[in-house]
């Protein structure tokens, strides 16, 4: 695999050069978009879900345009249809008929539910058949909404406050805070810190962890609505690095007394509070304590009962920043074992604790980082797990004995690219789900031992009909020796005595890779449009972005936009070194992230570049969240310089060149503010500059307007680099 490996990062992509000399069409705009998402996505496995309790799992399928439930027995694979779309809307839906089938959820291995809207309902597996029935209906503006298997019992949040049903289908209003800026039950901490939810069932279900947010204090930030006339304002909360953050605390609500408790974090009021976990025995809660630096954290252990600490298991502490992002899983029949996720080697791995506190091992070691933790196999003692370390480019499927000391990870997939993995409940077996630049998607189950092995699905290439460029895979070096990894993508029809202008397409910025060895290679059909149009496309993942260590993204600390420039100039000099790139027609493009990165080359680096498009752009960190912000720079307070440093606001009379600046009105992520105060900036300083909005859209601009999007940045670059 190494070789194949070293192979893959130097010479040219065959994967091109196959489509070259085929005189085929090339992609409309709308293809080049949206196709991958539409009419040009690989065929998939359509609902996936293993059956709690068995080593069989459902998917849907379809036959001469009829959809249904299928459930397949492993290891002998025979197929049961358990519930056809026209079977199911004979149930229900026969005055509204379904035109496809919803995801299907297992509570157990014979029964299941499935929602439509806010309405839910519940089916039970009868002679190799699904019968579902109406389970309950939500209020209309249910969010949220949260179906704990194990009790039945529901919860959700109605704008600010939560409510569950409980398994008798009585609604119990867990809070009732007047105050709009009071929140329960929802994410918190700008979903940073791996939080996506704000609802935690205990492991019987029934009893309920929520997330209480107060962030009265937090400015109000106003996002307007210019659909309507009048134009109508709706103010966020928006709290800015250096400024006011909101207060998190954690509640326990007993359905059975109706009685909550509030878990006593105590300590600083904007402190961080995530990876809740419930113990096995519901007696308590662990929670990962951050404070605001996000430099030190503390795993504290709670009195589910009184609220009060019980213990700190242990600290993590870090000069620039510990970064946690997963709750502790643990050990299944061992309810005093659990699996913590550390980056204190340098790389993200998996440690044994008890629940003292003790480490017992390191699971996982290595100069890699672990992507995912899938499950375990107690019976093996195995953990199943996904992780880059065949290198960074490539995601595979592992298994690892937790209990030996120094195990080997032992591969379960062969195929080069990156997979994606789903684990039944006992661990015997793994849906391996992968792609890579010569594969478009394939999916197949293997048992965990090794001892079988059967493809499902191997997708025909959607892109066949289609001209398509070459691509070389580039290692370069950054200023310390690091390497870094990058994509060139040539012209259709490329002929090396010719010269073509070139786009430098870049993110580079925390917690995003974007060269991965994935289907299709090229990562973006937009840019094998712009090479069939004669551009030359390059993309580099530079110091500061994911998937290598600490040590390679805390490279930008407190300086984002410095060493991340300096790298990406290093790839500029390679474009320059190529006899066929026009040095005086090359162009760069990024969004979000990459827009700050975009405006900060052609304002840091005047001259490098003739053109560039600039979206959704941070202008100016001060007016940043502060959770991403404080973690990657610390307070304008704490790091003046810094700031100054990354400020494109005071840097605009060095613009050479053309810049269009793009801006999603409604973005309440890179607040509109940030192009805005830019455009002043130029204004002040007489400098001309070109800018676009799209009304109504947030920090993307998504569906078919971003035809029009893509439309615009290409316009853009032939008018000034053809």
């Amino acid at each position: 695999m190494k070789k194949a490996f070293l192979l893959l990062l130097t010479g040219w992509m065959m994967i091109g050069g196959q489509y070259t000399y085929a005189q085929q069409r090339q992609y409309t705009m709308a293809e080049a978009t949206n196709g991958l998402r539409q009419q040009l996505a690989p065929e998939r496995l359509r609902q996936f879900e293993w059956i709690p309790g068995e080593n069989a799992y459902t998917s849907v399928i379809t036959s001469n345009g009829s959809y249904a439930w299928v459930k397949v027995t492993l290891p002998a694979g025979k197929a049961d249809t358990l519930l056809t779309l026209s079977r199911l809307n004979d149930q229900l839906f026969s005055s509204r008929p379904l035109r496809g089938l919803p995801p299907l959820r297992w509570i157990n291995a014979n029964s299941a539910w499935f929602a439509i809207g806010n309405a839910l309902y519940k089916g039970q597996l009868e002679n190799g058949a699904m019968q579902f029935s109406s389970w309950c209906e939500l209020p209309a503006d249910a969010e949220n909404i949260t179906v704990n298997k194990e009790s039945g019992q529901i919860a959700w949040t109605e704008k600010n406050n939560l409510f569950i049903r409980t398994t008798s289908g009585t609604v119990q209003a867990v809070t009732n805070d007047v105050d709009i800026n009071i929140v329960n039950g929802k994410s918190v901490h700008r979903e940073e810190f791996g939080i996506d939810k704000g609802i935690f069932f205990s492991p019987k279900g029934d009893q309920l962890a929520f997330y209480r947010m107060d962030q009265r204090m937090v400015n109000d930030y106003p996002i307007i609505d210019w659909s309507v006339t009048p134009a109508h304002n709706t103010n966020i909360k928006y709290p800015m690095a250096g400024g006011k953050s909101h207060e998190v605390t954690l509640g326990i609500y007993q359905p059975s007394t109706q009685k909550t408790i509030f878990l006593k974090t105590a300590g600083p009021a904007d402190h961080y509070l995530t990876c809740v976990t419930w113990a096995p025995d519901q007696q308590s809660v662990y929670v990962a304590l951050l404070n605001r630096e996000q430099n030190h954290l503390w795993l504290n252990q709670y009195s589910a009962t009184t609220g009060e600490l019980i213990k700190t298991l242990f600290e993590e502490t870090d000069a620039k920043y510990v970064h946690p992002t997963h709750p502790l899983t643990f050990v299944p029949g061992s309810p005093d074992q659990f699996v913590w996720w550390s980056e204190k080697s340098g790389y993200n791995h998996l440690y044994l604790y008890n629940t003292n506190g003790q480490q017992l091992r390191a699971i996982t070691a290595g100069d890699w980082v672990v992507n995912e933790l899938l499950g375990f196999n107690t019976k093996q003692n195995e953990i199943l797990f996904t992780a880059a370390k065949e290198g960074p480019m490539e995601k595979h499927l592992y298994k690892i004995n937790y209990k030996q000391k120094s195990a080997a990870a032992v591969r379960l997939d062969k195929a080069a690219g990156w997979h994606e993995a789903q684990v039944s409940t006992d661990g015997n077996y793994a849906l391996d789900a992968y792609s890579s630049g010569t594969t478009p998607y394939t999916a197949r189950v293997t048992a965990t031992s090794g001892k079988f092995e059967k493809e499902i699905l191997a997708a025909t290439d959607p892109l066949k009909d289609f001209q398509r460029p070459q691509i070389k895979q580039v290692t370069l070096k950054a200023d310390d020796g690091t390497p870094l990894y990058g994509k060139l993508i040539l012209p259709v029809n490329f002929d090396s005595t010719k010269t073509y202008p070139v786009i430098v397409y870049l993110y580079n910025g925390p917690n995003v890779q974007l060269i991965r060895n994935t289907f299709p290679y090229s990562g973006n059909l937009w840019y094998e449009y712009m090479a069939q149009h004669g551009y030359v496309i390059f993309t580099m993942d530079g110091r500061g972005s994911d998937n290598r260590g600490k040590a390679f993204e805390q490279a930008t600390f407190r300086q984002l936009g410095t060493v991340e420039m300096n790298d990406q100039l290093q790839g500029v000099a390679y474009l320059k070194s190529l006899p066929y790139i026009n040095q005086q027609k090359m162009g760069v493009h990024g969004w979000s992230f990459g827009g700050f990165m975009t405006t900060s080359l052609m304002l840091r680096h005047p001259g490098v570049f003739q053109a560039a498009v600039a979206g959704g752009p941070v202008i100016d960190w001060s007016m940043y969240e502060i959770m991403y912000t404080e973690r990657y720079m610390d307070t304008p307070q704490e790091n003046p310089e810094g700031y100054a440093t990354a400020n494109l606001l005071t840097k605009t009379k060095n613009l050479q060149g053309h810049l269009m600046l793009i801006h999603g009105t409604n973005d309440d992520v890179v607040v509109w503010q940030h192009s805005l105060d830019f455009l002043k900036a130029c204004v002040d300083n007489e400098v001309q500059v070109d800018y676009f909005v799209y009304p109504g859209h947030l920090h993307n601009v998504l569906g078919k307007d971003r035809v029009h999007l893509m439309q615009k940045i290409t316009d853009y670059f032939d008018a000034h680099l053809k």
